[in-house]
């Protein structure tokens, strides 16, 4: 087991992965931005390094800062939260070069995992159901057009390289594909450096239904049963909850094995989340959407009603211990739910907003849990993403 394990990251993420090393007795080590001076995370670690100016670019998305920072403390292991460097496969190959774990996938599953279009075909030849529409790498255009005359619409356009739900198109006719596809490319190349495009049959009324699995290095996979997301915001989950109100158990089970099939065809080893869209009209059929090769915001909802540390089995996982959990030792006790709170302006449109926290008091008792990076005096600023804190019940 790690002795030292730095968090590439910062916010409730860090402070959450910093409580469950302490729990397991490992050193944590945080990172932090001159923005970051006097955060939660900074003063919860056992130890913590600066690694640049406010600007992520030039801090928690500077590959060579991370690696000096490990350096520096000896840490043995990185966790990546997620967001920042957390699916980037070059952190990982730095990490490797380094000899310092990532604690995450290996290189080949966020490679195939971080391209839509690869991630389908691979998933596809696991017997995992996939979404009706068009799906090849490298098509013009026209070649898109003349592929998608057939489908049923209103149709999808996704960029590949996408996430988030950025860069996504309606497109209600078949009539409208040409205008709608050229805007899509613009979006694609100005969001992701990348204008490769796929078209879907488009779901109607979806349920946002994702599965939680976790995969050592010796070839073990289960699930741990699903999460709900569906109550979203410009494509952004905002409410999540676990399990499903939607699913009955012979679904809940199919999916669950479809999920273990798709970490199974990129050998996935960690903790990683694999997304479906189910139709509310038919629950019992679902699609393959995307793999998140990383652990996810909502995953405290899994953790409340299956009393699995995911942040635990990661790090385990990281280090080559086998699981301990076999799949029929999963049980989903209750029900969960996850409020995400941002520090954004319902009067101008939910824009992200900035200020200082002049008092706190965060809900405590029994099946209630703060994932939290707020504590009076806190100065929130614009340079990052506005989520502050999660609220979890159970």
């Amino acid at each position: 087991m790690f002795s030292t394990v730095l968090i590439a990251n910062r916010g409730e993420i860090a402070v959450r992965v910093i409580r469950t090393l302490r729990r397991m007795g490992i050193e944590s080590v945080a990172v932090y931005s001159d923005a970051d001076a006097g955060a939660l995370h900074v003063r919860e670690a056992d130890r913590a390094v600066r690694i640049g100016p406010a600007a992520a670019a030039e801090s928690y998305l500077s590959i060579g800062a991370i690696l000096d920072a490990a350096r520096q403390t000896g840490a043995e292991a990185v966790h990546p939260g997620y967001g920042f460097l957390a699916e980037n496969v070059e952190f990982a190959r730095a990490c490797e070069r380094e000899g310092i774990a990532f604690i995450g996938p290996r290189e080949h599953a966020l490679e195939v995992m971080g391209d839509k279009i690869r991630a389908k075909q691979q998933v596809a030849e696991y017997g995992v159901p996939l979404v009706g529409g068009v799906s090849e790498p490298g098509l013009s255009d026209d070649e898109l057009i003349e592929a998608a005359r057939d489908m049923v619409y209103p149709a999808l356009i996704k960029p590949s390289a996408g996430g988030g739900g950025k860069g996504m198109h309606r497109v209600d006719r078949f009539e409208d594909l040409p205008e709608t596809l050229a805007a899509a490319r613009r979006v694609a190349k100005q969001s992701f450096g990348d204008d490769t495009l796929l078209i879907e049959q488009l779901i109607e009324t979806p349920r946002h239904i994702e599965v939680q699995v976790l995969a050592d290095q010796h070839g073990n996979v289960i699930h741990l049963g699903e999460r709900e997301c569906s109550l979203q915001r410009r494509h952004q989950k905002v409410i999540e909850e676990a399990p499903s109100a939607l699913l009955d158990e012979a679904t809940r089970a199919r999916i669950g094995e479809s999920a273990v099939n798709a970490a199974r065809a990129v050998d996935y080893v960690g903790a990683g989340t694999v997304e479906f869209l189910v139709s509310d009209a038919d629950p019992e059929t679902f699609y393959f959407m995307e793999m998140n090769t990383r652990l996810q915001v909502e995953h405290p909802v899994t953790e409340m009603v299956t009393g699995v540390d995911l942040v635990e089995q990661q790090v385990r996982i990281a280090a080559g211990e086998s699981l301990r959990l076999r799949q029929e030792d999963v049980r989903l006790n209750g029900h969960a739910v996850e409020a995400r709170i941002y520090a954004e302006s319902p009067a101008r449109g939910f824009l992200p907003t900035e200020g200082t926290v002049l008092r706190l008091e965060e809900p405590r008792g029994r099946g209630i849990r703060m994932d939290s990076s707020l504590v009076e005096g806190l100065v929130v600023g614009l340079e990052y993403d506005p989520m502050l804190a999660k609220a979890i019940a159970w």
